[in-house]
């Protein structure tokens, strides 16, 4: 079932990001829906159950945003996305799914997503990457190309949100990887692995650890400090909002009430 396009008015400052909700359960439908419209750039312009419904709202409402479901009743959500392109629609795609497996990811990735989030997740989660996601569609939307530098520049933002996998690397942990980078993000400038290591309590190399996990994924930018003699010292500094998104917020392994799950 698709629901009608929100007549809600426009928040002032800026555009408003058209969302459509794609979930064959409609209670997590609910969920997403009431996730998102906590944000006041984004709107949910309708709701859909399978594939077929899916292809149908996009066509009417012409969202900005799929955010899609893989596990459909009529289709598997990847095969959802080509129809989208044949029919001429270039919205953009965020699969939230609880497919673990890679060739989902992989196909994911193929097909052009712009994030794709595990269920279970709680709001927080999801507010990070559609934060993110909107700093991003806004830097494709202004971007002037005056060389390669630019080019270099909105590819590695489009492709930081789905290297962000919500799966951290063995050995760390979410509520270590949400203080440093709420440590980073607070941060007045660059932080160096032994000031961040200072600040948050942790060894220096688990600091420094942490912050090399954030530039792999795209959160974090690294400049370099040249001193006197030696090696130069490597500054961090957090690239904008929702890169939490990355961990988890520093939610960790507990979920607070009102998780969508699948």
């Amino acid at each position: 079932m698709t629901s009608t396009r929100d007549e809600r008015p426009m928040p002032a400052g800026g555009d408003t990001i058209d969302v459509l909700v794609v979930d064959d359960d409609f209670r997590v439908a609910r969920v997403h829906r009431a996730y998102v419209e906590r944000l006041d750039t984004f709107r949910v312009v309708g709701v859909a159950g399978t594939g077929e419904q899916a292809i149908a709202a996009v066509d009417e409402l012409r969202p900005d945003l799929v955010l899609l479901d893989l596990y459909l009743p009529d289709l598997f959500g990847l095969d959802v996305i080509p129809r989208l392109r044949t029919a001429g629609h270039d919205c953009d795609v965020m699969v939230i799914s609880a497919a673990r497996e890679a060739d989902a990811v992989r196909g994911a990735v193929r097909q052009g997503v712009v994030d794709y989030l595990l269920k279970p997740f709680d709001f927080e989660d999801l507010r990070g990457r559609l934060e993110r996601y909107a700093v991003q569609r806004g830097r494709l939307l202004d971007t002037v190309v005056r060389g390669q530098a630019d080019v270099d520049r909105v590819l590695a933002g489009a492709g930081a949100a789905v290297a962000a996998s919500p799966v951290l690397p063995k050995g760390m942990s979410a509520e270590t990887a949400g203080l440093i980078e709420r440590t980073l993000r607070e941060a007045d400038g660059t932080l160096s692995a032994t000031e961040c290591a200072g600040l948050t309590g942790v060894s220096r190399v688990s600091a420094r650890r942490y912050l090399e996990y954030f530039h792999t994924v795209g959160s974090v930018d690294v400049s370099l400090r040249y001193g006197a003699t030696g090696r130069p010292e490597r500054r961090y500094r957090f690239l904008g909002p929702g890169g939490g998104g990355a961990v988890g917020g520093g939610g960790g392994g507990l979920r607070p009430g009102g998780e969508a799950w699948a």
